[in-house]
């Protein structure tokens, strides 16, 4: 093993080659620890940029935009015409949303209690769905 180093001799290699940055260590050596080296290149050290938040320039041409719109307001329009056709109406339609939002926000509260019910007793809310006679779809 003496044409070999062993692991502990490498590590204190490192260790006193190295600038390590911890908690208790001074000002100067984190100073002089950086994640991305300086360079020539312009923005390496700038802020993250998300690719979300970069607005790329339109390819397209106001007017094939302008087009585009007219074309997915005239296919709304035919399906709205064929609905009303079929017998429903905007009013019926908006009372059944209203009626949807309030059956999720009651079965919100009922999953919520369940989760509590199942935390106080020390079990899981899929066992509580059984002893309450309920559907693990419901």
């Amino acid at each position: 093993m003496n044409s070999q180093q062993s692991s502990e001799d490498i590590w204190e290699q490192n260790k006193s080659t190295s600038l390590i940055s911890t908690p208790e260590g001074n000002d100067l050596e984190r100073a002089q620890l950086k994640r991305t080296p300086l360079s020539k290149l312009k923005k390496v050290n700038s802020n993250f940029k998300s690719p979300g938040q970069i607005n790329k320039p339109s390819k397209v041409c106001p007017e094939e935009e302008v087009a585009e719109l007219e074309r997915r307001r005239m296919q709304l329009d035919a399906e709205i015409a064929q609905l009303e056709f079929q017998g429903y109406k905007v009013e019926e339609l908006d009372c059944h949303i209203d009626m949807l939002h309030e059956y999720n926000d009651i079965k919100d509260i009922g999953q919520s209690l369940l989760g509590r019910i199942a935390a106080l007793r020390g079990t899981t809310t899929r066992d509580l769905y059984s002893h309450f006679g309920l559907e693990l779809e419901d």
